[in-house]
């Protein structure tokens, strides 16, 4: 067989067996297949799709790429969390912290910046020294130790998914439900975990738009899991406006310390509860979703949950000051405001138009190679269906570029609409699967 037969059959929605699809992604992983074969496959994916069959095949192979980490040595049900991507998704920031200080170890591989969302590492290395690229038995240490670690794939774990995911984020291949399911499951069964809820986000600011794909990639993703011995369970719910109000690597680290210290918007803290009640759920902590959230927020409340974030930050090479005092972090160098021309309501908030808009500010990436400005990014202070009098801060940007700031005005004014009447928000959570 041949790379170029291979792309041939599935840009003709061939269905290709679970051979082919290992000569692939072995080919790929260990530098045999090049990058152009392997983006003219993923688009031929992202085109013709792929039975229930390949994409099993296509996470046992990306799998079967490299190591997988063993955590039966740390006692206790070991749980992640996995969100499908959004604008002003900081959850995981808030969540594992809150979970490991309620008691379970939170084993979690993150991801980097993919399309128009950002991504957990870019966060998290927003904090001078944080290091998310730890050796494996100093990832399971900490486990042991302070009850969490995040860290990046290493060039070991499931190294398929590591080059085939920085492809897919400059090659538009992301919004592909066999490729979600691949990369999401894959480096979630190597990470050793007993549990896992998943954040599958629907709405403009999603991958997928489509409630009933949605569901779909929903149900794909529960029976991986539940296929490799894995407790899963699945929450859709809305990505119809940025979650919290920040976006950009910095400006949600700040965010998620407020919710961190119960100072965080109402959305970013609903969320988080109810995915971190599920989790206490699935690690037999709790029997019911009340319950489990009532649990959580007096972690919240007490500081519990902020404290086991500062813990986390220190393990991990990061300085904990940025976090403690007020102000100590460097400003972006340019910034700029933009204010309501009219009274009404904030009848819509374009998550897409955001996201894309703060890339281009500096605080994603266009170029695999792309090096972030941390501090860039936006702030909203009015969110869906608020009340605006003309005159009202709605944004402000943040960017190191002054040319980059200003090419990015135009495109957020327009993502925002004030309109006459107050607009119905979506439900936050919409189902659980």
């Amino acid at each position: 067989m041949t790379p170029y037969e291979l792309i041939s059959r599935k840009q003709n929605g061939d269905e290709l067996s679970a051979e082919e699809i290992e000569f692939l992604i072995s080919g790929f992983a260990e530098g045999t297949l090049p990058d152009y074969q392997m983006a003219a496959f993923l688009m031929a994916v992202y085109f013709k799709g792929m039975t229930d069959a390949e994409t099993n095949s296509l996470v046992k192979s990306m799998l079967e790429s490299g190591e997988t980490i063993d955590t039966s040595s740390i006692p206790g049900i070991k749980v992640d969390k996995h969100s499908t991507g959004g604008v002003g998704d900081k959850v995981s920031l808030v969540l594992a912290p809150l979970v490991a200080a309620a008691g379970l170890p939170i084993p979690m591989i993150s991801g980097r910046g993919l399309g128009h969302s950002g991504g957990t590492l870019d966060k998290l290395e927003s904090i001078p020294g944080f290091n998310v690229n730890l050796p494996v038995e100093q990832f399971l240490a900490q486990i042991a130790d302070i009850g969490l670690s995040i860290i990046s794939q290493s060039e070991a774990l499931v190294p398929a998914d590591r080059k085939m995911y920085a492809l897919r984020d400059v090659t538009a291949t992301v919004r592909s439900i066999p490729l979600m399911c691949g990369s999401i499951m894959s480096k979630k069964i190597a990470e050793g975990i007993n549990a896992l809820v998943l954040d599958v986000k629907t709405g403009r600011g999603a991958f997928i738009n489509d409630i009933d794909e949605c569901r779909l990639l929903a149900k794909s993703l529960v029976s991986i899991g539940e296929l490799a011995g894995i407790k899963t369970r699945a929450l859709i719910t809305d990505m119809s406006q940025p979650l919290g109000n920040t976006i950009g690597n910095w400006l949600e680290v700040e965010e998620s310390v407020r919710c961190l210290k119960n100072e965080g918007p109402d959305d970013l803290e609903e969320l988080t509860l109810q995915l971190g009640a599920h989790m206490l759920i699935l690690g037999e902590m709790s029997e019911n979703v009340e319950d489990a959230k009532k649990k959580l927020k007096s972690l919240l409340e007490d500081g519990s949950a902020f404290n086991k974030f500062v813990e986390l930050v220190e393990a991990q090479g990061g300085d904990s000051s940025v976090l403690l005092e007020k102000n100590k972090y460097p400003s972006a160098k340019f910034s700029e405001d933009i204010f309501a021309v009219s009274d009404g309501y904030v009848e819509s908030i374009d998550p897409y138009a955001l996201g894309i808009a703060c890339i281009g500010l500096g605080a994603g990436r266009t170029k695999i190679d792309d090096v972030i400005d941390h501090k860039a990014g936006v702030e909203l202070f009015k969110k869906m269906g608020a009340s605006v009098t003309r005159g009202d801060k709605l944004v402000s940007l943040y960017s190191d570029s002054k040319e980059k700031l200003d090419s990015q005005l135009n495109a957020i004014n327009s993502a925002i609409v004030i309109g006459n009447e107050k607009p119905q928000i979506p439900e936050l959570v919409m189902e659980v699967i």
